[in-house]
């Protein structure tokens, strides 16, 4: 098994939508394992997707070839930026419907029926219901700015695996550069050894008493860092400790997104 230290240099300011407080939508300072592995190209996600989650079985593909990857975690201090968006009609008329904004086309009135809203055509009479759109339509972005570097980790058992030099992360698909170094590892037993890594609960394992930790609460699984485990570790070169025999816990995952 090798094992691989990847950093990565943000090329463009980074958006994943970690939490949501009222229009304010927040990036948190990490990028979780399983974004990098669509972001690598270890699994295909397809390109259009109708609310189910493919995790389960993308992740156990993985698992089979014996890779697995640890979240990113934020080198030294987060740096951020905040943005502002308003995708408000300019139109002359509009209403706030049930989950959806009501707009109007030229030639056609808008009438509510209980709470759903419907679009009618002045010259034929055939109306038509407006759906709902899961869409903000105004509100701030507070997104990681560029430069901040993020390390991860990589095992992997596929002699045949290649990483890319430059990936795609987030929502608005940001360019980031990608470094990875080749490092050695001795395998050691640990009573109480401390994990400033975020790590992925579900991913441990059963050999790993979890003593301490602080819970990042975020989706699709909170994370874990500054944790103290015991168990069996790979000592790196630079004294770095990772929990031995991780690999993707998809039992349990959901499938609806």
């Amino acid at each position: 098994m090798q094992i691989y230290r990847c950093e990565l240099t943000l090329l463009e300011r980074t958006f994943f939508s970690s939490r949501e407080v009222g229009n304010f939508y927040q990036t948190e300072p990490f990028i979780g394992n399983y974004a990098l592995c669509y972001a690598l190209g270890l699994v295909a996600a397809p390109y259009h997707n109708r609310g189910k989650i493919h995790y389960a079985e993308h992740l156990t593909a993985l698992n089979e070839r014996g890779v697995y990857l640890t979240p990113a975690s934020i080198v030294g201090q987060p740096r951020f930026a905040i943005e502002q968006f308003n995708a408000m009609p300019d139109s002359y008329w509009f209403a706030m419907g049930n989950n959806a904004l009501i707009t109007k086309p030229d030639g056609w009135d808008a009438e509510q029926r209980g709470s759903a809203w419907y679009l009618r055509e002045r010259a034929t009479g055939a109306s038509r219901k407006v759906r709902t759109m899961n869409r903000p339509q105004i509100g701030s972005i507070k997104l990681l700015g560029i430069g901040n570097r993020a390390v991860f980790y990589l095992f992997s058992s596929d002699n045949t695996l290649q990483l890319p030099s430059y990936i795609r992360l987030g929502k608005w698909m940001s360019k980031a550069r990608l470094v990875t170094e080749r490092v050695s590892f001795q395998i050691v037993e640990e009573k109480s050894a401390h994990i400033p890594q975020l790590i992925n609960p579900l991913d441990l394992p059963t050999g790993a008493v979890l003593q301490t930790f602080d819970l990042l609460s975020v989706h699709p699984v909170p994370l874990l860092r500054n944790a103290m485990i015991a168990g069996s570790f790979y000592r790196l070169t630079d004294g770095t400790l990772l929990p031995a025999g991780m690999r993707f816990g998809v039992e349990g995952l959901s499938t609806n997104g």
